[in-house]
């Protein structure tokens, strides 16, 4: 029964369960347990199913024992989230946030934080770490993240030992495989696996306004967190899916209409339950929703152009979802949380029309969204204010927002590259917010009928087990200075190698070390049968092998020398040539018309005497050729012109009739036969017949059982090739991660970052300013402050020089680069040399770490410090408000990591000059007090 682990023995737990309005369920308990008994934990359970109440008793229990707490999240959203929950339940005494953004409270007893914040705490060795007890790591299933993964690993393993850490992951496959190595690197953790949801949650597709069960079994069980595999789809879905195929087969004869076929009429007849019914409108689908009382929803549609065309088709088509008193505490609440907004800057927004959407109940939430909409968004959708939400998938990022109902429009999203179908763990991510916990009986999944939809396939997504966790970790430029400026290359080395990378690439090699002592077993057991009692049959089976390597050695060479002279023979041939083609459906005597020499073989375009027009192949030659006389070709001849063919081909056979060898001094196919024949003996050939002498006088060669031998033998000599092949395997996976930490210092020696003192490796003074730099451009950013790139330029040309190494267009053609004239044009120009330049350095060590620049943002950025309107800014790009703010804080986080590596400089100043002049307008207000 939920809650029953809570005893009196367990008296911190008991008073923190008194504050919940539920009981705790088990694997709630049972985390809080382990930690009260002083075991770190991971908990892996489905979106929505509570898992954040285990961090929360980290917190209380913290506090209940006078030590820090540090809960981090992945993005500052959810930080800032964080952060008012615990306001509101521990104090604002007790309760600080460090975001980058945000500094409040730093030093209080419980710290909410994004992981980079800490992950650069625990390198710079910061006071504030004094004291700590407990780490929480929301959503620590981020650590697969291509991008910002590594953090999550760093942190894992450079906290003190003494630092009881709690690992909150959405339901992942190896979980078990993750808290082993948890284990290995953190001590005593225990693995805590929850696959059932609080709130049941059920599957349906919507045909036109019609909501259909996905499955057909009405004892699928909607508490877990999958379904089982193989549950019966619907049968009325897989009959719609028919439908659906038989009428696009259909429609498609009616845009190629043939005589006698179906529905080629002018006045076609009309398909019954055509495809036009079967897709819902989003109008059509929010008003079903709101009839069945399946409201709040989240509609998830993978583009910000489609989440804003759905709001305004539902102005548009006048939805109201609210109430008088609703609609006037939703404008309230908006004015107040906007009004620092600058009133030049608010029509530029959009802010009327998106404060007439969220009156109505209804908004977008995206990335490109102005951090204060978003924030207005959140809150009112958790006040069950804001009724419908059209999002993308950045939502299902941790935020807490939970639906009865949530909407999935189509199957496939772009992910950067091309249009892919979601993956198992993504519908899982985007379903599992459906059930509000204290609120909801039940939650429901929608999709969408598409064309072409098949049921079996969407089943397949929603009955399986979610993704696992891959771990994208390898040691940066700056993280290979931390860590050997802090415990030396050695040690920083063995540090790596307790990465979740390594962990897992062990695992692997595990598997193939035992494929391997299977594979060596086996050698043995074809050697004992292959034993011969006149000799050593594996020697001779051994000369055998040999002779057959140098034979097949042999005839490539002999081919290659063959091809060569064929490849000579043509070269020679001219215009007019009359030459006769040894192989191929065009065998016989043809007239050369074009060599065709020019490219990487030769293709010669000629005419045969059956007047057929062909440019042959390198296979049409398995011969030399020569030309055997020659023929006058019409300099105006075309090979299309059946006339000029055949005109041309009757003088060909008039030429070559009754020839019947080639003339003399002409060499062809025969003499080149002969000659091929008369080859001298080679090293091969020579090596062949003294191995084949001592193939006959070894005794083996003798023994009657000799075939029997050989096969064992040819057995043992595959086996033991392919062994070869799974020893190089494990060579390569051991101490990757190690490795490439190797080259990353090599790199950083190379450059004068990293020298060798006294027969240890420390970081120079050059190294010190990388210390500070966490960017992704790095190693860039460091090179460009120690050649001086950026000295002489004022806060607003360094704003766009360093907007080069932090913007990253989503797509080529998302702004036309353009870069301010004069001082900041040469230094990006020379920061892009400097680029190249490090690039080539990585090559040479076999790396490939380092992000081409991106002029994209260098003249909005220009402008904006330079004091421009928004308005005036945004219309020199096409770059949504919340784009635009993203990027200016992210210029900003590198301004001033730039003024903290300057030392004490003129760059310092600027730098934080450049930091006051980009933090004002939207950015300044881009959240909520």
């Amino acid at each position: 029964m939920p809650g029953a682990g809570v005893t009196a023995a367990t008296t911190v737990l008991s008073d923190f369960a008194t504050g919940y309005g539920f009981p705790l369920d088990d694997f709630q308990v049972r985390a809080c347990e382990e930690l009260e008994a002083g075991r770190g934990v991971l908990v892996a359970a489905p979106t929505g199913s509570g898992k954040t109440v285990v961090g929360e008793f980290a917190v209380h229990l913290a506090l209940a024992t006078g030590r820090k707490c540090f809960y981090t999240t992945p993005i500052k959203a959810l930080s800032n989230q964080k952060f008012n929950d615990l306001v509101a339940r521990y104090g604002a005494e007790n309760v600080g946030l460090l975001t980058g953004d945000n500094s409040v409270n730093g030093e209080a007893p419980v710290v909410v934080m994004t992981t980079e914040v800490l992950r650069n705490m625990l390198y710079a060795g910061s006071r504030t770490l004094i004291g700590l007890g407990f780490v929480v790591m929301d959503e620590v299933h981020y650590l697969a993240d291509r991008m910002r993964g590594a953090v999550w690993e760093e942190v894992i393993i450079h906290l003190p030992e003494s630092v009881t850490v709690v690992s909150l992951s959405a339901t992942v496959s190896n979980a078990e495989e993750f808290g082993s190595w948890l284990e290995t690197v953190r001590g005593t953790t225990t693995t805590i696996v929850e696959e059932r949801r609080p709130v049941p949650l059920f599957q349906h597709v919507m045909v036109g306004r019609r909501m259909l069960d996905l499955f057909a079994s009405s004892d699928v069980d909607a508490s877990a967190g999958f379904v089982r595999e193989g549950a019966p789809v619907n049968d009325e879905l897989l009959r719609i899916a028919r439908d659906d195929w038989a009428s696009t087969r259909l429609m498609r004869d009616r845009r190629s209409p043939r005589k006698g076929r179906p529905g080629s009429s002018k006045n076609p007849r009309s398909v019954g339950n055509g495809r036009r019914v079967w897709i819902p409108s989003r109008v059509d689908v929010i008003d079903r929703l709101d009839k069945e009382g399946l409201l709040p929803a989240i509609v998830f549609i993978f583009s910000r152009v489609g989440c804003d065309a759905a709001v305004a088709q539902c102005l548009d088509s006048r939805v109201r979802l609210t109430t008088p008193a609703e609609r006037t505490e939703i404008h309230e609440f908006v004015e107040a949380s906007c009004r620092h907004l600058p009133d030049e800057d608010r029509e530029v927004l959009g802010y009327a029309r998106f404060l007439e959407g969220l009156e109505r109940g209804i908004a977008a939430h995206h990335a490109g969204l102005l951090p204060v909409f978003k924030e207005c968004v959140e809150q009112l959708y958790v006040r069950g204010l804001c009724k419908v939400v059209f999002a993308t998938e950045t939502l299902a990022l941790g935020i807490n927002m939970p639906a009865r109902t949530v909407v999935i429009e189509k199957l496939v999203k772009f992910n950067g590259e091309t249009h892919a179908d979601i993956t198992p763990g993504e519908y899982t991510q985007l379903t599992g917010r459906a059930g509000r916990r204290g609120l909801d009986v039940e939650g429901h999944a929608v999709v969408l009928w598409q064309p072409g939809m098949a049921p079996q396939d969407l089943a397949g997504l929603a009955s399986t087990r979610t993704y696992p966790l891959r771990s994208s970790f390898r040691p940066s430029y700056n993280m290979a200075v931390n860590l050997v400026h802090q415990f030396g290359r050695e040690r920083s080395r063995e540090l790596l190698e307790m990465s979740f990378a390594q962990f897992q690439a062990d695992q692997a090699v595990v598997g193939l070390a035992r494929q391997l002592r299977k594979a060596e077993d086996a050698l043995e057991g074809y050697a004992e049968a292959a034993t011969c009692h006149l000799g050593d049959f594996m020697e001779y089976a051994g000369l055998r092998r040999r002779i057959g390597e140098l034979e097949k050695g042999s005839a490539r060479e002999r081919r290659a020398d063959v091809r060569q002279e064929v490849v000579t023979s043509l070269e020679a041939l001219k215009t007019g040539d009359v030459i006769q083609v040894p192989g191929g459906k065009f065998a016989g005597y043809a007239v050369v018309i074009d060599p065709g020499s020019s490219g990487d073989e030769p293709r010669p375009y000629v005419l045969t005497a059956e007047r057929q027009a062909r440019r042959l192949a390198m296979t049409d030659f398995p011969t030399p050729v020569a030309a055997v006389t020659r023929l006058r070709v019409p300099k105006n001849f075309n090979g299309r012109n059946p006339q000029a063919r055949r005109d041309l081909a009757s003088a060909l056979r008039d030429k070559t009739h009754g020839l019947i060898d080639p003339p003399p001094g002409r060499r062809g196919a025969a003499d080149a036969g002969r000659s091929r024949r008369a080859r001298p003996d080679t090293a091969h050939d020579r090596e062949i017949a003294r191995l084949r002498a001592a193939l006959k006088a070894h005794p083996c060669h003798a023994c009657p059982d000799r075939e029997d031998h050989a096969r064992w033998g040819e057995r043992w000599f595959k086996l033991d090739r392919d062994t070869a092949t799974l020893r190089r395997r494990i060579e390569t996976r051991t101490n990757t991660v190690a490795r490439t930490f190797d080259r990353v210092c090599d790199v950083l020696t190379s450059l004068g970052y990293l020298a060798d003192v006294d027969g240890r490796v420390r970081v120079t003074e050059q190294g010190t300013h990388l210390m500070r730099l966490y960017s992704e451009s790095d190693l860039v950013a460091a090179e460009a402050l120690r050649t001086g790139l950026w000295d002489d330029l004022t806060p607003s040309e360094l704003a766009s020089a360093l907007s080069v190494l932090v913007y990253e267009a989503r797509r080529a053609d998302d702004v036309v680069p353009r870069v301010p004239a004069g001082r900041v044009s040469s230094v990006v120009d020379a920061m892009w040399r400097l680029w190249g330049d490090l690039a080539a350095v990585e090559r040479d060590h076999r790396l490939d770490f380092l992000r081409e620049p991106d002029r994209g943002f260098a003249w909005a950025a220009y402008r904006w410090a330079e004091g421009d309107d928004l308005d005036d800014v945004l219309q020199g790009t096409t770059l949504a408000a919340g784009d635009f703010v993203r990027w200016v804080k992210q210029l900003i986080d590198l301004a001033g990591q730039v003024a903290d590596a300057a030392g004490d400089s003129p760059l310092r100043r600027t730098a934080r000059q450049t930091v006051g002049l980009l933090r004002r307008g939207v950015v300044a207000y881009s959240s909520l007090d």
